[in-house]
């Protein structure tokens, strides 16, 4: 209440930021009359002299009205569009790194191109993020006219593009392109053995298009490039087998906390069909794991709804979209245990070669901005995860759409039938009609529905390809209906035919609420464009999921004491209060999974940095030499804190213990003794082994030349940092996988995982080390083979770049498991 008070008192702090930002539009419109009196040679003129004033000392901010300025009018010459004052407005937040919450039909695409120009005139690259290739294509194709026109290169980052054509893309000075590509190409940077093979250029600035569904939506999806595994599939055909037979009281599951677990009469049921002792052993935690696995995958996993069975696969369906996600799958043994159970072909597991979350890769950026029409509800995990504040841009025209309170049935039958009714009475006046759906199971039932009441429509149900935005752009005119899953063809705008606005404009029909808000709002965004009328309303029954896992026992007891039928709907303020109180509920829960799930990869995180970071400097380096002979150093020393510790007398030293481990390495038999080493003091001993490590290396140097040499070098450290960090993840992946029993012994789990971790990461860098010094000094040599051994790896980076883009399973994507 207090806080309340205080913000009425002094002002949303948001409000506060755009009202200083007013001045500037004023500055924007007041050189609006001198820009536009410019020929076209002269406003393209103006990119080249804000390059020069850049570089003789003025900042981007100082150039922004003039910019501005240049692009609105770049942008009402070519593209025939004008920016509205709200527009500079958007563009500035971007521009300053913060996200813009602009309702659809505002112009959101439009508004990038004030700040992607400005950040571009710095000649270091501006990212643009859209949610997919359509979206990605065509801003770039219609957007990128107007950047070329002032003189900027434009590249598109889509699928199927060979190396050459990524990295010339990347050299652009404005890049589109979705979310994945982006990562990926990350990923695959930091794969390949050549810094010429490398295509992208340091993170320099982004705006994320729909930055709620890229950001928060997919946070929980980590970028995973897999290469083959090594473990057998029958066992999920066991397993699958095994939870089929298992009755009701066998397992426990809550779908609130989306959790699942064999009960004790479950686990012994398990134990005896797959003749195991105890299967919660140390030997068995794998075992445990994808017996838990097989149990979410029967009892919590719907098919038409979690995912659908196509051509003999399983192809998850995104629950935010409701589009098949082709070439994405479960992690963590899921999606295997999914096709056990649907009889199709288990596909081998995967080894992680390389892995990042989007939080992860979005704040490596030097700069983030983002626009939604739907944020304002996420922003406290804008705020925490990212540094974003997010900024509600007011509307060109007021907003005049009609949200009419939620209608609620006994069952989803009624419900259904309600729907129908609506849809018949609004189709019969001509008005169009958008039915949003949750899954494409729900779909599915409506079209039948409305066959069977002759209404012609179109159904947009997960079978995503360009006709999708086409058929959603007409979504607006005059008779249409349409059914899609909530957030089929977003990114598209609905604009109402010749006629509509006096029929009431586009009336949106939800069919059930999303745990989400957000994805509520984005629904009810499709009406209502730019001041258009429109009207948005859901219809909902006690047997909707929200409705059931989240307390409807009370609403239902309400209704049957009050007798009602089960046609005759139920609409009160204070039920969707609850169901909105239940909605805030759900997002907190997944918003402490997400923070979750980023407190782990944080960890990983640091890791990958200071490999990434070292394995960068290996690419560029010119010489390897210097790098290799401190390893050298970091050996011996390690070996005489172990058989020459300073804190024991010398004649309790191991010089023959040491002298057998320096021989492993770089000292050749016979070229030193014990007792030539009992004879020197400890620094001398350091100096001894140093020298003959030196001269050795300077030999096979000479021996084998330069140039072979510094191959050979970089050909060896990469191969060996590469092979140590994928069994790196492994170990990391086994270790999450397990710490959370650690609980149980009173011990902070994430704590516990930073810990083993690090120690972990400290062993690797050492074993690293070992590797590279034991191949370098006792690899066997032939002229041609350290050339061949480099040829063969940067062939198989430029595989990595041209075929890992490829839709084939693990291979390309993991999807995080939704339930962890």
């Amino acid at each position: 209440m207090i806080n309340k008070f205080v913000q009425r008192l002094l002002g949303n702090n948001t409000e506060r930021e755009l009202k200083k930002m007013w001045p500037i539009v004023r500055q924007i419109n007041a050189l609006e009359d001198n820009v536009s009196g410019l020929s076209d040679a002269s406003l393209q003129a103006k990119t080249a002299e804000f390059k020069q004033r850049l570089a003789d000392g003025e900042t981007l901010d100082d150039l922004l009205p003039e910019a501005f300025a240049v692009v609105r009018e770049a942008s009402r010459r070519v593209l025939g569009m004008r920016h509205f004052d709200v527009q500079l407005l958007g563009g500035m937040v971007l521009h300053r790194g913060n996200i813009a919450e602009m309702r659809t039909g505002e112009g959101k695409t439009l508004v990038a191109t004030l700040p992607v120009y400005l950040n571009a005139l710095t000649g270091k690259g501006v990212h643009v993020v859209t949610v997919n290739d359509y979206l990605a294509t065509r801003d770039s194709e219609e957007m990128g006219q107007v950047y070329r026109f002032l003189g900027l290169s434009v590249g598109l980052i889509v699928h199927d593009l060979s190396y050459e054509q990524r990295r010339r893309a990347y050299n652009s000075d404005i890049t589109y392109g979705t979310n994945n590509e982006f990562g990926f190409d990350y990923l695959r940077d930091n794969m390949v053995v050549s810094k010429e093979q490398m295509v992208q250029r340091p993170l320099h600035y982004c705006i994320v298009d729909e930055v709620d569904s890229i950001l928060i939506d997919e946070a929980r999806t980590p970028l995973i490039i897999s290469g083959p595994g090594e473990k057998s599939t029958e066992l999920y055909s066991t397993l699958a087998g095994i939870v089929a037979r298992l009755e009701k009281d066998d397992y426990t599951m809550d779908e609130k906390q989306k959790t699942i677990a064999p009960t004790e009469s479950g686990v012994a049921k398990v134990e005896k069909m797959l003749g195991v002792k105890n299967m919660f052993d140390q030997e068995h935690l794998e075992l445990n794991h994808l017996v838990i696995q097989a149990l979410r995958a029967r009892f919590m996993m719907h098919r038409d709804k979690d995912y659908v069975v196509k051509n003999g696969e399983i192809v998850i369906v995104d629950e935010f979209t409701g589009r098949l996600m082709f070439g994405r799958r479960f992690s963590d043994g899921l999606h295997q245990s999914i096709e056990a159970k649907e009889n199709v072909k288990v596909q081998g597991e995967s080894k992680t070669l390389a892995t990042i979350t989007f939080q992860n890769y979005f704040r490596m950026y030097d700069k983030l901005g983002g626009m939604t029409g739907t944020a304002k509800t996420e922003e406290d995990e804008f705020n925490k995860i990212y540094k974003l504040d997010v900024y509600v841009i007011p509307t060109n025209k007021p907003a005049i759409r009609k949200d009419l309170p939620d209608v609620i049935y006994k069952t989803k039958n009624a419900k259904y039938r309600a729907v129908v009714r609506e849809v018949l009475k609004r189709h019969a006046t001509g008005q169009p009609i958008l039915v949003g759906t949750t899954s494409i199971s729900q779909s599915e039932i409506l079209s039948q529905l409305l066959n069977k009441e002759h209404v012609v429509h179109n159904v947009l149900n997960a079978k995503f390809h360009e006709m999708e935005a086409e058929i959603i752009k007409n979504a607006g005119q005059r008779d249409m209906v349409t059914i899609a899953t909530n957030m089929a063809g977003r990114g598209t705008d609905i604009k109402l035919g010749d006629g509509v606005a006096a029929l009431g404009g586009l009336m949106i029909i939800g069919t059930e609420r999303h745990e989400s808000r957000r994805i509520d709002n984005q629904l009810r965004g499709r009406a209502g464009r730019q001041g258009d009328p429109g009207t948005t309303q859901f219809f909902l029954s006690l047997e909707d999921d929200l409705m059931r896992i989240f307390g409807s026992d009370n609403i239902a007891k309400f209704m049957d004491r009050l007798g009602m039928d089960e046609d005759e709907p139920i609409t009160h303020s204070m039920i969707t209060k609850s169901i909105e109180k239940a909605q805030k509920k759900v997002e907190n829960h997944n918003f402490e999974i997400r923070k979750y799930v980023l407190e782990y990869d944080d960890v990983m995180n640091q890791q990958r940095e200071v490999l990434y970071g070292q394995r960068r400097q290996v690419l560029v380096a010119d010489s390897l030499r210097d790098t290799i002979l401190n390893m050298v150093d970091d050996i011996i020393l390690s070996a005489l804190n172990k058989y020459a510790n300073e804190k024991l007398y010398p004649e309790e030293w191991d010089f023959a213990g040491l002298l057998q481990q320096m021989e492993q390495y770089f000292v050749p038999k016979g070229s030193v003794t014990v007792e030539e080493l009992e004879n020197l003091s400890r620094p001398e001993v350091q100096d001894k082994l140093k020298a003959i490590a030196v001269h050795l290396y300077d030999a096979r140097e000479a021996e084998i030349g330069s140039d072979t040499m510094r191959q050979l070098e970089k050909a060896i450290m990469l191969r060996v940092v590469d092979s140590k960090w994928m069994d790196h993840l492994d170990a990391m992946d086994a270790l999450k996988e397990g710490i959370n029993l650690r609980a149980y012994g009173q011990k902070n789990p994430i704590v516990e995982y930073k810990f083993e971790a690090y120690e972990m990461f400290e062993e690797m860098i050492e074993a690293i080390k070992t590797t590279v010094v034991t191949f370098l000094y006792h690899i066997q040599i032939t002229y041609s083979a350290p050339v061949q051994q480099a040829e063969d790896r940067l062939q198989e980076a430029q595989e990595v770049h041209e075929e890992a883009a490829v839709a084939n399973g693990d291979a390309v994507q993991g999807a995080a498991e939704p339930n962890a």
